[in-house]
């Protein structure tokens, strides 16, 4: 999932791109807050799946497919809430 700046992802000459990975592991749902369940068919998603906010990184721009869908808002409010818990900001 791409969290970077919308700004950033215009600008081709910024090389990189700041995601959270998204797994259908069922296991790492239970991890707590960073944890957020993503129903399947949300955002295109084909199977059920958990972004995991405690694990963001960067990716250089190259490495990005094609964007498969959008979260509703009440899931992307889930997922920033997630990550303020991992980074421990209000």
């Amino acid at each position: 999932m791409v969290v970077t700046s919308d700004g950033f992802n215009r600008t081709e000459s910024w090389g990189s791109i700041i995601v959270v990975p998204v797994t259908t592991s069922s296991r790492q749902q239970s991890r707590g807050p960073t944890a957020v369940a993503l129903p399947a068919g949300t955002a295109g998603l084909n199977k059920a799946s958990v972004v995991l906010c405690h694990q963001i990184t960067t990716l250089d721009r190259s490495k990005i497919g094609r964007r498969i869908g959008t979260l509703p808002k009440d899931l992307l409010s889930e997922v920033e809430d997630g990550i303020r818990a991992a980074i421990d900001i209000e």
